[in-house]
Formats: structure tokens, C-alpha cells, sequence
């Protein structure tokens, strides 16, 4: 059944790296049978903004340079709600956060993330990279406009304990994941990813990011 008229909701992933030696891992979870969107795929963790992810205090914001490129499509406020989104949902979804040690904050903590502040940790938003921006096609049961992260496992508090969104989740060497069942976006941003940890400049030199759009039958990829 095709649904034409949905409109895409502001949505965040976070594709966690481990690095040993030259060879790199990425974390990777299994959907659901059951689930209405993408059901049994391999994906990275992540999944739609919520109103606490705007007003939660980081142990570090955004570079400049990310803060920049993610607010190219939506307000600051949003980038930076984006951003904590990420790791928000990783944390629920693996049970690994994107964190550094922080006092603890003043005022009301929202439920989803009085978790993390009671360990005294607090989101390192500054620990992100943006590499990708999607929007799912239109026809589809869901539909999202997608920011995809990058971080490294160096910054990682806990273990892995999944929430039961996501199955088999481990950590997958990139060339591995992507002869698994995977969405076509989740293997454009693998290899983007793998051209990133190939390339020696720095990030924060960059200027663009690719958007990832359909057309037709046809996907684009742009920059912006």
C-alpha cells in the first residue's frame, strides 16, 4: 500500500566506529519482523527527534563546523536537537553512550535522559561528525528526514544491552555489512564512511555534506 502524502519526520542516526589498526568495525542491529518500517534490515541505531533532546545539557556542543553544516536545512536549535537525538536512541537502542563525565545538571531532567545524567555522564555532542543527510521516498509506510552521525568507539560508556528494537546487534567490519540485508541508504553512507576513513583531511575543513534524494526511480546524490 502506497502513502503518498506522508511527510518526513525529523530523524537522527549514529554510526558508531571501533578502529583496530587499519582494520575498522561498525555497529550494526537487525530490525524487527514485526516492524511496519524496514523490517529485518541491518541499520545503524537512531530514530526521531523528541522535545527533551532540545533543552538537554552536553558535556561538550557541537563543533562549529558540524553545528554549521547540520543547520544548512533547519534552525541551530534543531541541529543541536538532532544531534543529542543520535545518541539518545543509540543509548536506548545498544545501550552505549557517546558521553564524557559532567556535573550533574540544575533544574528537571527529562525521563529519557535521567539515565545518563545519573551515571554523571551527559551527551558529548562535540564527538560527532555529520556525513549524510537522507530523506526516505515517497510511498512509504514511514518517512524520515535523516541526519547520519559519526562517532568513534573511543568515547563509549557501557555495554551492549538492546531495548528490543534492534536484534544481533555487534560490531561488523565495513566490507561484511555491506553484503548484509541492508537499506540502499544504510550502504551509500557505509561507503561513505569508508571514504572518510581514508581521506587525511581534516574535518573540519570541510565545507559540504552529501544529500541523498529520490527522484522518479532514480536516487540523486548532492551536496549541500
Amino acid at each position: 500500500m502506497k502513502h503518498p502524502t506522508i511527510r518526513p519526520r525529523d530523524a537522527a542516526t549514529l554510526a558508531l566506529i571501533r578502529r583496530d589498526g587499519r582494520h575498522a568495525t561498525v555497529l550494526m542491529g537487525q530490525r524487527g519482523r514485526s516492524q511496519a518500517f524496514m523490517p529485518e534490515r541491518y541499520v545503524f541505531p537512531g530514530g526521531g527527534v523528541e522535545p527533551g533532546d532540545r533543552y538537554v545539557r552536553p558535556s561538550a556542543e557541537l563543533s562549529a563546523n558540524v553545528a554549521t553544516r547540520v543547520a544548512r536545512n533547519c534552525t541551530p536549535a534543531r541541529a543541536r536537537s538532532l544531534a543529542a537525538a543520535a545518541i539518545r536512541e543509540t543509548f536506548e537502542e545498544t545501550g552505549l553512550l557517546l558521553a564524557a563525565p559532567s556535573a550533574p545538571p540544575t533544574g528537571q531532567v527529562r525521563a529519557e535522559w535521567r539515565g545518563l545524567h545519573e551515571r554523571g555522564l551527559a551527551p558529548a555532542l562535540a564527538r560527532l561528525d555529520y556525513i549524510d543527510r537522507a530523506v526516505t521516498p515517497p510511498g512509504q509506510v514511514r518517512r524520515f528526514n535523516a541526519r547520519f552521525f559519526m562517532a568513534f568507539a573511543d568515547d563509549l560508556h557501557g555495554e551492549i544491552v538492546g531495548n528490543g528494537e534492534l536484534h544481533d546487534i555487534g560490531w561488523v567490519p565495513i566490507p561484511e555489512a555491506l553484503k548484509m540485508p541492508i537499506p540502499h541508504i544504510t550502504g551509500v553512507v557505509l561507503g561513505e564512511i569508508n571514504r572518510l576513513l581514508g581521506d587525511p583531511t581534516p574535518r573540519d575543513q570541510t565545507t559540504t555534506t552529501p544529500f541523498l534524494r529520490h527522484i522518479g526511480d532514480n536516487y540523486l546524490v548532492e551536496m549541500e
